[in-house]
């Protein structure tokens, strides 16, 4: 949507810039000044959402607010670019009408980024419903180490952790202990993809988001953002498997 906005700029040549200037110094005019007029908008929207959420309840109020405000750089920076691409004056004057010049933009570039947000946390949310309600795998399918588990907790299998004399289950519904030797564990995974790390550890390919290497030592992230570590005997298993996710250097 923003890219469109400044391609429609660019052409249409908007406040007289299609008479003033040729297409390219007008192309440049533009994006420099959408671009950085929508860089300032979102901050001052971001900062007045996070400040004033005791005086207004609605985020669409707040980031408004911080748009209103954003018009008074927004036309200091008009007119600064007015005086370089057309040789205007830059005076108090100028920055103020170039500041209310620039406040129905701001709004429209507040809506439009609060449009985005908005679209981009109901599709998290999306997500994250979908993985708690995803059906559990069918008996055939699924590993014989998920009937051990409460049925609300019989997801997708993740990863076996051990913990003191029972073996910790992860699934995408939940975990669970399970008084079981962790060997015994391993053998129960089924037909599910994944990759022993650590003496303590197993996880399923699925899980891995990627490596870390924290004081010399390999670690693998997950989903849900827990770091397992890598013993150094499956360092190259684990590098091996993993190498699209491996740290830099």
């Amino acid at each position: 949507m923003f890219v469109a906005i400044v391609v429609l700029f660019i052409v249409t040549g908007p406040y007289g810039t299609g008479q003033k200037m040729t297409f390219w110094p007008r192309a440049a005019y533009w994006t420099l000044l959408l671009g950085t007029g929508w860089i300032i908008t979102t901050s001052f929207s971001a900062f007045a959402n996070a400040a004033l959420t005791r005086t207004f309840s609605s985020s669409l109020a707040r980031a408004m607010v911080g748009a209103i405000v954003a018009a008074l750089p927004i036309g200091a920076m008009i007119t600064l670019a007015n005086h370089l691409f057309l040789g205007q004056s830059v005076d108090i004057a100028s920055v103020g009408e170039d500041a209310q010049a620039a406040l129905p933009l701001c709004l429209i570039f507040c809506f439009l980024s609060c449009l985005t947000a908005g679209a981009a946390n109901t599709a998290g949310a999306t997500r994250e419903v979908e993985a708690e309600t995803a059906p559990p795998p069918s008996e055939k399918e699924r590993p014989a180490i998920l009937d051990r588990l409460g049925p609300e907790r019989r997801g997708t299998l993740l990863r076996l952790s051990v913990q003191d004399h029972y073996t910790e289950v992860v699934t995408t519904r939940g975990r669970q202990l399970v008084l079981l030797r962790f060997a015994d564990a391993m053998n129960e995974i089924g037909q599910t993809q994944g990759l022993q790390v650590h003496r303590s550890h197993w996880i399923a390919d699925a899980d891995v988001v990627s490596l870390r290497k924290q004081a010399g030592r390999l670690h693998v992230m997950t989903q849900d953002g827990t770091e397992i570590p890598v013993s150094r005997s499956h360092n190259a298993a684990v590098q091996a498997r993993f190498a699209a996710y491996a740290p830099a250097g």
